[in-house]
């Protein structure tokens, strides 16, 4: 198993694991990875997965994961995934929460 960098934030109460996903590092596509990192027993465990992507339009582009390895949207992921892309670079404006 290959290692992956990543970084543990928390927003209102909620964590996230957060990826620079942007050169495709991680694979998204199989279900089992997210929900073993989510998995708080034997995983990492967090509320959810964040991987942080190439923007089509944008700076970037968050995708967000719930722990059973669905995709969605999350408001307070949202927060961190910004402040993660604020940390990593990607952007200079400075977040206002």
């Amino acid at each position: 198993m290959k290692k992956i960098a990543f970084k543990k934030y928390q927003g209102t109460g909620n964590d996230f694991v957060i990826i620079d996903n942007r050169e495709q590092i991680f694979d998204k596509n199989k279900s089992e990875n997210i929900q073993f990192i989510c998995n708080r027993k034997f995983g990492i465990g967090s509320d959810g997965l964040i991987l942080i992507e190439k923007g089509r339009k944008n700076d970037f582009q968050m995708m967000f994961y719930n722990p059973d390895g669905t995709q969605s949207f999350c408001g307070n992921g949202s927060r961190c995934a910004v402040q993660f892309a604020y940390d990593l670079g990607i952007y200079n404006n400075i977040p206002i929460f």
